[in-house]
């Protein structure tokens, strides 16, 4: 049954989004607090990256993510030699109308399964900022919309694998989360062995969420209340990204409105109509960590990654919460 917007409550939310949660657990084994994250971000209505080793369960995520929405899906695999055209779409010539007609590429679903994305060009990765950015594509001087709900789900390897072209900092930052899987632990991998298929095309999975209850979720994420000593606080935490030395520069006024919509969606995500400071310190590091660059450098991005995971949790700990 769907929901529309004007009779939703944050229990309605919390209740969706449980079965959301349980039913991407149902695949992804010994991931709870990834799986959380992700619908959290799919709640505030932004685009997510998963960042990982190959084989550890990326593809699989996105896909179950997809399975659990009754929406229009697409997958991009990208590719070295993907032009900006295979993404967008095209202009072709029809013979009849002798006019110029565009050809919709398979950005323009509901779920987008962006997947190895750091495996094509920067050309044709800055095809996506500007659909990213407002749900729109400009071409051929004219404006199309790519529908809602819109969410890319980007899968990528680690930068230091061979043929990968690392993701400029303009699209980075339109990605609301970046998000690390990890290895299973010992028994969620014996689930995962034990299992009669592992293939991500054929997941057992039946949608939960209609489009409906999805814009319904969404919308009501801008209603959740921020006291304002707990916007204070997230206004504190952003800016003492801007005065830490080891950074290259802080967080900008993009991923502070990101740091709180995803606060919002984390307070429905619980139930609850109004932020506390928890749902700010819980969204700092998978909002921020893809947002942030050291000035010394580093020739493994992963020791790059957990030391900004660090200093992060260390401007966190610095700052005090509301009481």
């Amino acid at each position: 049954m769907s929901h529309s917007s004007t009779n939703l409550s944050a229990r309605d939310v919390q209740k969706l989004s449980t079965e959301l949660r349980d039913n991407i657990s149902r695949v992804i084994k010994g991931k709870e607090d990834v799986v959380e994250n992700v619908v959290i971000c799919f709640l505030a209505g932004g685009h997510l990256l998963i960042e990982d080793l190959p084989g550890v369960g990326k593809t699989t995520l996105a896909y179950s993510m997809a399975k659990s929405l009754d929406c229009e899906f697409s997958r991009i695999q990208f590719t070295s030699d993907l032009l900006p055209s295979d993404v967008t779409g095209i202009s072709i010539y029809d013979d009849r109308t002798r006019e110029f007609v565009f050809k919709k590429g398979p950005i323009f679903s509901n779920i987008v399964l962006a997947d190895e994305i750091n495996r094509t060009t920067p050309k044709t990765q800055s095809s996506l900022l500007e659909v990213m950015d407002r749900g729109k594509l400009s071409a051929d001087g004219e404006t199309y919309d790519v529908g809602s709900p819109f969410m890319v789900i980007a899968t990528q390897n680690p930068v230091d694998y061979e043929g990968t072209f690392p993701l400029p900092d303009s699209q980075m930052d339109r990605f609301f989360m970046r998000l690390h899987m990890g290895y299973p632990d010992f028994e969620s991998e014996l689930e995962i062995l034990s299992a009669k298929e592992n293939n991500y095309d054929k997941l057992s999975l039946q949608a939960v969420l209609t489009p409906e209850d999805v814009t319904a979720c969404q919308s009501h994420v801008k209603e959740v209340f921020v006291e304002d000593t707990v916007l204070h606080y997230l206004v504190k935490i952003v800016g003492a990204t801007r005065t830490e030395t080891e950074f290259r520069h802080g967080i900008s006024p993009r991923g502070a409105l990101a740091l709180k919509a995803a606060s919002q969606a984390r307070a429905l995500y619980y139930g609850r109509d109004f932020v506390i400071p928890e749902d700010v310190f819980s969204m700092v590091i998978p909002v921020f960590v893809h947002r942030l660059a050291l000035k010394r450098s580093t020739s493994d991005p992963l020791e790059e990654r957990r030391v900004v995971t660090s200093l992060l949790r260390s401007i966190c700990d610095s700052v005090a919460q509301p009481i």
